[in-house]
């Protein structure tokens, strides 16, 4: 369950250009970079069943609550369009099991947006959750 005991992992916000984005944070916020990880991202989606979709991703090395600015392709969740696609995008947590943390928070009214398996196979290692009042979680292990 989400708390504020130190559970919470990362920012995520989307981004139009990865390396933009990196240079200005840094500039402005003197954060430093982990590796980019540019890779195909094989995930679950309601309505469109399992996908790949390519996403380059970096986490800022200093935390202890992280950033994670994401530049995903278009037509994917991580895909920073026009309008109110820029800017935060989800808040990750650890959980010690996702499945648990999704079933739960789905009794509560939350809608799941994707998952790392489908939910026959448990979700995988995160999910994204959507709230009833549009606030996006990550609950990841």
């Amino acid at each position: 369950m989400l708390g504020i005991d130190g559970d919470l992992f990362h920012v995520g916000i989307r981004v139009p250009d990865l390396a933009t984005a990196m240079d200005e944070m840094s500039r402005s916020h003197g954060v430093t970079w982990a590796s980019v990880q540019d890779r195909p991202m094989h995930v679950w989606i309601p309505g469109r069943g399992e996908v790949t979709l390519q996403l380059a991703l970096v986490y800022t090395c200093e935390g202890p609550t992280h950033l994670e600015l994401m530049q995903g392709e278009p037509g994917s969740p991580w895909h920073a369009g026009d309008g109110d696609a820029f800017g935060v995008h989800h808040l990750g947590y650890w959980v010690d099991d996702v499945t648990v943390e999704t079933e739960r928070l789905l009794s509560l009214g939350w809608m799941l947006e994707l998952a790392a398996a489908p939910p026959e196979q448990g979700y995988g290692r995160f999910t994204y959750l959507r709230s009833p009042a549009g606030v996006l979680v990550e609950p990841l292990n």
